[in-house]
């Protein structure tokens, strides 16, 4: 083997470096450029999306302040995203007028005049001297059109109140399926410096037969955690024959929720977002006096006007009333028959007034056969443990009655009555039928009172306890 082979196959030592391929040395410098080149566009383009995503954080716990309280309906979370010609549209309340201190909430066509009108419930403000317009969405093109408006005289005082604002639908209008109130005239074309929000208008039908005989109206629930009642006024409302029942609703606790969201799968409940609270200072109470606020008990009274019309044409009768609250016919099991038995007895009535009976919580008969064990780790009230009523003394009979509707008859409803109206009103013979009322009864009014013994709701025990631990078991596995 000559000197040049053993050259060849002997290793060279590991200090010792081959010298580059000029190929290969060109080619990691254009690597080395490239990958210069890419931290000059990539670095920078990293740090400015981590800068955006740290303003939106920014931005999300800004708006968590207007946030929606825990429970809403998810629509409340989401922005709107259907257009009408060329508009956005919210399905329900509440939407604010632009330029004006006012909100709509809940637009019906009105079919009891000899002209076609849309009839808006609103909340405005009632010191400002406000012009409203109505911009139409007809056959795919807008109408702009002068509206007028009335402001409810139950206002208790409050600055805002519950308004009526109507405008007549043009000949050429054929089919209104969209509205919103404006602060001035909008040109057909739909050019406008405002963005406005529309509003499906409602009841364009009007109707002789309806899916419902018997339909509920509360308003409204805010910081609800009255389980146990609610179970046992939705049972009692099938009971009785109630085939749906709407809640305003503002807030309550997960338990509550679990339970709405129970009836609503059912379709016996409907829940209308009621966040009246996120733009006006709302009252608690109904004096202003004593409660502050610029709102008369979280809107209450807008809220009983628009569930009437919203179930004008589905429900041949309404009930006003609150979730404590249980109107019991005295001779016969349900408003099924109770109905027909006050139509016989009051001819072309409109609306029945019954009157209220306070049950005090403070007085309680918690016998094991109407208080089943396990319904005691439920929180809220057992109305069954109430059979002691308070009696009505002279004017007290017709104080905080509540009311069952003919929805057509209807014009301007309050929280006890109605304002105005195209039937007559009648006050049930208590003998016939009264409302139970559940409720901490002031030291005022205890005092002046005598104790009557009641235990009438417990004629619809065997009905209403296994039905009430049924929902129990189902909607929140308390057995």
């Amino acid at each position: 083997m000559d000197t040049q082979t053993l050259k060849r196959d002997v290793a060279p030592p590991h200090n010792l470096q081959h010298p580059k391929d000029p190929l290969e040395s060109r080619s990691e410098d254009a690597s080395s450029k490239q990958w210069t080149f890419s931290k000059k566009i990539f670095i920078p383009l990293i740090i400015f999306v981590l800068i955006y995503i740290i303003y939106l954080l920014s931005q999300q716990k800004t708006l968590n302040i207007y946030k929606a309280p825990p429970f809403y309906p998810d629509w409340m979370k989401k922005p709107a995203s259907l257009l009408a010609c060329g508009f956005p549209v919210k399905n329900d309340p509440i939407i604010k007028v632009n330029n004006h201190k006012s909100y709509m909430v809940g637009s019906y066509i009105e079919h009891r005049h000899n002209v076609k009108m849309i009839h808006t419930i609103a909340i405005v403000l009632r010191s400002e001297n406000a012009k409203y317009h109505c911009l139409l969405c007809c056959n795919g093109t807008n109408k702009s059109v002068q509206a007028t408006y009335e402001i409810s005289s139950d206002h208790f005082g409050f600055e805002y109140g519950t308004a009526d604002i109507t405008c007549q639908v043009p000949v050429t209008c054929t089919k209104p399926t969209h509205v919103a109130i404006t602060s001035r005239p909008v040109k057909e074309d739909g050019s406008s410096q405002d963005i406005y929000t529309l509003q499906p208008v409602k009841n364009q039908e009007m109707r002789e037969k309806f899916p419902y005989e018997f339909a509920v109206c509360i308003s409204v629930m805010f910081d609800y955690n009255n389980v146990l009642e609610l179970v046992q006024a939705m049972e009692m409302f099938k009971i009785l024959g109630v085939q749906k029942v709407a809640i305003y609703k503002t807030s309550c606790d997960s338990n509550v929720q679990k339970v709405l969201n129970y009836y609503v799968k059912q379709n016996f409940v409907e829940l209308i977002p009621w966040d009246i609270s996120l733009y006006i200072s709302v009252s608690r109470g109904f004096n202003k006096a004593v409660s502050s606020g610029q709102l008369h008990y979280f809107g209450q009274i807008p809220a009983l006007n628009d569930c009437v019309y919203r179930y004008m044409y589905q429900s041949r009768y309404v009930s006003l009333q609150d979730l404590d609250e249980l109107i019991l016919p005295m001779n016969v099991k349900n408003w099924t028959e109770l109905l027909p038995e006050l139509k016989k007895k009051y001819k072309d009535i409109g609306a029945f007034e019954f009157e209220n009976n306070y049950f005090p919580l403070s007085i309680k008969d918690s016998s094991y056969k109407y208080s089943p064990n396990f319904w005691k780790n439920v929180p809220g009230v057992n109305i069954l443990e109430h059979v002691v009523r308070l009696s009505n003394n002279g004017i007290n009979k017709y104080k905080n009655f509540k009311t069952i509707v003919d929805p057509r008859s209807v014009l301007q409803a309050t929280v006890h009555g109605l304002l105005k109206y195209t039937k007559g009103i009648v006050w049930v013979d208590s003998k016939i039928a009264r409302m139970y009322h559940m409720r901490n009864i002031s030291d005022e009014i205890f005092n002046k009172s005598s104790q009557i013994q009641d235990t009438h709701l417990r004629d619809y025990a065997d009905s209403l306890i296994p039905a009430v631990s049924q929902v129990l078991q189902e909607a929140l596995g308390i057995n």
